[in-house]
């Protein structure tokens, strides 16, 4: 098979243990463009938490964010499929965690919002390496509850990040029981991502992979985490990194290296590049 398109996941893929690019990926992704091969991002981040890298992607043209909510063309700076949750739906779910132990992260298509007062404990939710990313990406809100309530918005994605994986569990539960029209995944250790029904990185490739007239049988999706297992499903080849998660290691195609020894480069070269 001959494959066209390769997306990428960011944290834990293409950004290596210190949410750096590593040299090796820079290089193998431009010779994969240089080869008329297309090169995407597939990445739960919003656009603010991708600013700072995109100078030394300006060879990645398909972005599909906010974990499928948003698919833009950089080049055109045009949404080529958009999907949000409506106020309603993020209404109920603030709500439901209104009194819990919990930190709230709104996702726009422009916008990153969290409270002021969780930012500055990210620690304690088991966030703490991106406390950095927060600070200087997202707009800090002194009450996220009473300001969203006094003016309630589309959202791209609503993250919930919890102390411990139990807390995160009852949540979820809840929100089922409630039935509310969301897709919920799994991404840190206690985080829940919630988009509106339908949403997931698969789907964003869909819709990519129509615009651009490629067969999803043509494409190659890496990633490392529970919430690339419907990409991973989806692509023509999935390609899961040595520091995936266990069920990640099982469903995949093949294994590469780790995303602090090249296993992006091998990726490329090894299966989009091959002969």
């Amino acid at each position: 098979m001959q494959y066209q398109l390769i997306a990428f996941d960011m944290d834990g893929t293409l950004l290596d243990s210190n949410k750096t690019i590593l040299p090796s990926s820079l290089t193998a992704i431009s010779d994969a463009v240089k080869a008329g091969k297309t090169v995407i991002l597939s990445t739960g981040r919003c656009l603010p938490e991708l600013r700072e890298y995109l100078p030394q992607l300006s060879e990645v043209r398909y972005l599909n964010c906010v974990s499928g909510a948003l698919v833009l063309d950089q080049k055109t700076n045009t949404a080529i499929y958009s999907r949000s949750l409506a106020p309603a739906v993020c209404s109920q779910i603030l709500r439901i965690v209104k009194h819990q132990d919990v930190m709230v992260h709104l996702l726009g298509e422009t916008t990153s919002i969290i409270q002021r007062s969780h930012c500055q404990n990210m620690a304690h939710f088991g966030m703490g390496q991106y406390q950095g990313l927060f600070e200087r990406n997202a707009e800090q809100w002194e009450d996220l509850f009473a300001q969203y309530r006094e003016n309630p918005f589309p959202v791209a994605k609503l993250n919930l990040y919890f102390t411990d994986p139990e807390s995160r569990q009852c949540i979820e539960q809840q929100i089922l029981d409630e039935h509310i029209p969301v897709t919920m995944v799994h991404a840190e250790a206690t985080s829940l991502e919630i988009s509106a029904k339908g949403v997931s990185k698969a789907a964003g490739l869909r819709e990519l992979c129509s615009h651009l007239d490629i067969p999803i049988a043509e494409t190659i999706a890496v990633g490392d985490a529970p919430n690339d297992l419907e990409i991973l499903k989806a692509a023509g080849l999935s390609i899961a990194m040595g520091n995936s998660r266990q069920e990640i290691l099982d469903l995949a195609d093949v294994v590469v290296s780790d995303c602090d020894h090249d296993g992006c480069a091998e990726a490329i070269y090894q299966y989009l590049l091959r002969a």
